[in-house]
């Protein structure tokens, strides 16, 4: 059988062809109690049949978590069958109000008996089963809620290629890859001023001569991240976190975080207790980055850079 072979990867795909199989017997169902139904009309047909007065589309859609094309096209299909009812709002022109025709409240009728039946049955069978089917999909339901499957996944994704990131500290032969990482974002937002021809030219000098430190994040062993560390003199903060920039191709993948929380890792064992930044609120990726390592907003330091609108701190002590 299939999802023997793929497993819980095919949870969706077992659901649906799950939730077809119970369609099938519904359609059934409904015959026999003499309801004229769809299964797909259900539940707006539930929510109307309880409801005490009319309601409008947007109310419905609420209610049963739809979308509300979802419910126009529905509501359209059960007017056809003569079902339901809509009507313009007495107050508001622009708002249909929609209720069970008589032969709505017919069916309404009908079914109570059905729902009894189906009641019973469906507990019978749960009461079969090992693990009780009902509170299963609740529960996974409520955690769906609170993180997408698509989020989950994007999780182990991202914890798999992390993996194959390693940090390690600045050769001679990266250089050119420094340079270049640096100077393809900077000329993608803003223009290259002349401390950035210097420092990215020769880090040698400009950095690492002057107690700074560079990091690079390889991934498969290639050099696609660099972050540097630049000792302050005269200066409120011990050191700044700078030309931080990861590959295009290699984004998405945490590197960036990975690449941070080295580089905050090496500034406390250089005996830093405080590191500083500067950038612009336009790369939102990179704020949230240094948010989630710990920096928050200061003011008050004169900035050597046009393109910085905003500095950051993070103290390590």
């Amino acid at each position: 059988m299939l999802f023997d072979k793929v497993g819980k990867i095919g949870l969706g795909t077992r659901l649906r062809l799950l939730s077809e199989l119970m369609l099938l017997d519904a359609e059934k169902v409904y015959a026999l109690y003499d309801v004229p139904l769809k299964p797909k009309w259900f539940p707006v047909f539930y929510i109307l049949s309880e409801s005490e007065s009319a309601l409008s589309i947007t109310e419905i859609a609420q209610e049963i978590s739809q979308s509300h094309p979802a419910v126009i096209k529905t509501v359209k299909e059960m007017s056809k069958y003569g079902l339901v009812v809509e009507k313009k709002d007495k107050t508001d022109g622009r708002r249909n109000n929609v209720s069970l025709t008589e032969k709505g409240k017919e069916a309404h009728q009908k079914i109570q008996y059905q729902y009894e039946d189906v009641g019973l049955a469906v507990e019978l069978a749960l009461q079969k089963t090992t693990h009780n089917l009902w509170v299963a999909v609740e529960e996974f339901e409520f955690l769906l809620q609170q993180k997408s499957l698509y989020l989950r996944v994007l999780e182990q994704k991202k914890l798999r290629e992390a993996q194959k990131v390693k940090i390690v500290p600045y050769k001679p032969k990266y250089r050119e890859i420094f340079q270049k990482l640096n100077e393809d974002w900077i000329k993608e937002y803003f223009k290259m001023e002349e401390s950035d021809r210097k420092s990215l030219g020769n880090p040698e000098t400009y950095i690492l001569q002057k107690r700074g430190t560079i990091l690079v994040a390889l991934y498969e062993n290639k050099p696609v991240g660099v972050c540097a560390l630049i000792k302050l003199e005269n200066h409120k903060y011990d050191y700044e976190l700078s030309k931080m920039a990861i590959a295009p191709h290699a984004q998405g993948k945490g590197i960036g975080w990975l690449l941070g929380q080295a580089i905050v890792e090496e500034a406390k064992d250089l005996g830093a207790s405080s590191l500083y930044l500067e950038s612009n609120t336009i790369l939102k990726p990179a704020i949230s980055l240094y948010q989630k390592l710990g920096f928050e907003k200061v003011s008050g330091v004169p900035s050597p850079y046009e393109r910085s609108n905003i500095q950051m701190a993070l103290e390590l002590t």
